[in-house]
């Protein structure tokens, strides 16, 4: 019998997406399920109309629930944007054990103890990420758990983000008549996910291509250096062929994921493409005149890429180079057009799921695989043989009131 699910949501700027994994009596976590919905109420990973997104996030979970057949009531959201930044802190604790072995329970005290930092009133802190343990002053220990000392030291990043925007989403999670069990950087956990220890070391640039954002995050001696995002993504080469074609938005997205191409050189002209067109008229298309439109502004994307990572202070070219993510990277030739702008150290991230390989779901696949490597999770339990119908009046505090409690902590 399952021990229970784990799930997490991904709220994009086209799609939410819920993946859903299962706790196993070996302490493994195998994808069992998904859901996905058309975003609403959402821009450029922003949310901009909390009733609209919260409708979008209930038909993701309902579809999941139905792929499953259990309830969700509890989920993981991750977060990324702007408004995230990093602040360094250190933390010092003493072992509790009287043989003086280090316990989880004190590695969770000496990250606790990296959050007393003074924090401006509008921002609140999502996550703390350690960057090395100190035992008896022994540096640069990844995982202290099992060694003997006295004296526990961490040198963290903790990740700050608004208050306004942790608000939005827990008010969009309460309006989907569900429990937020937490944030999760996404930017970390794909990261993680599809980034090798050399490349961490030698410097690199993880970015995540999606719809209306890119996400970027910079890697440096092995540890996260910095995050970045630029308010573009897949949907404007949509808007282009929408624009060129005179077309509709859902005429012009199938024929990009359908017939598009990144690199006209490739481009079949001989392919004839029925386009409907506004007011009921048709033309005829083919993949190079597709690749026209779409090329000029794939190519901006790259050149975007590059100068927001020389704006950041790092190489334009890194010794570990570039790792691309997100659903853009489907785009047939879309490595040889990235390599044009960004050097030749550049490859795709594939999902290591092979019952989910899709690289718009990679985002929520890491997560699982982040969440899954930490000591205490909120799992939704197995379902009972007799099913209760979802109500919004659960009994336990509102979300408003959770946010309150938590919010609490860093005031």
């Amino acid at each position: 019998m399952s021990n229970g699910y784990l799930v997490t949501l991904d709220i994009g700027s086209s799609q939410v997406r819920v993946v859903v994994a299962e706790l196993t009596k070996n302490g493994t976590f195998p994808i069992v399920g998904v859901g996905t919905a058309v975003s609403q109420g959402i821009k450029k990973g922003a949310i901009v109309d909390i009733e609209q997104a919260a409708g979008a996030v209930r038909l993701a979970i309902e579809q999941a629930e139905q792929m499953v057949g259990i309830e969700i009531t509890d989920v993981y959201v991750g977060l990324s944007g702007n408004h995230i930044s990093i602040q360094h802190s250190h933390g010092v604790v003493a072992t509790l054990n009287q043989d003086r072995e280090i316990e989880a329970v004190d590695v969770e005290r000496v990250l606790q103890a990296t959050k007393v930092i003074a924090l401006p009133p509008e921002r609140v802190i999502i996550e703390v990420v350690s960057k090395q343990f100190i035992v008896d002053g022994i540096p640069e220990i990844r995982d202290p758990i099992g060694m003997v000392g006295v004296r526990l030291e961490v040198d963290a990043m903790v990740i700050t983000g608004s208050k306004t925007v942790v608000h939005n989403v827990y008010r969009c999670i309460e309006k989907a008549s569900l429990h937020m069990a937490g944030f999760v950087f996404l930017p970390l956990s794909i990261s993680e996910f599809t980034l090798t220890a050399d490349e961490k070391n030698l410097g690199v640039v993880l970015a995540d291509i999606g719809s209306g954002t890119i996400k970027l995050a910079f890697y440096s001696q092995g540890n996260l250096a910095g995050t970045a995002v630029i308010p573009m993504g897949g949907e404007y080469i949509t808007t282009d062929l929408v624009y060129v074609l005179q077309t509709q938005k859902d005429v012009a997205e199938e024929l990009k994921c359908k017939h598009g191409i990144a690199v006209k050189a490739h481009a079949d002209k001989r392919e004839s493409i029925p386009i409907p067109m506004m007011a009921g008229k048709e033309r005829y298309s083919s993949q190079l005149e597709l690749a026209q439109i779409m090329e000029p502004r794939i190519m901006e994307i790259f050149q975007l890429i590059n100068q927001q990572v020389k704006a950041m202070g790092f190489a334009a070219e890194p010794a570990g180079g570039y790792v691309l993510v997100g659903g853009v990277t489907e785009t047939p030739y879309l490595l040889e057009a990235a390599k044009s702008q960004l050097g030749q150290a550049v490859r795709i991230a594939r999902s290591k799921e092979t019952s989910i390989s899709s690289p718009a779901f990679l985002a929520s696949v890491s997560m699982i695989h982040h969440l899954a490597k930490q000591g205490s999770i909120l799992v939704n339990k197995p379902p009972r043989k007799e099913t209760v119908p979802r109500t919004k009046e659960k009994k336990r505090p509102s979300a408003f009131q959770r946010m309150k409690n938590w919010l609490s902590e860093f005031i």
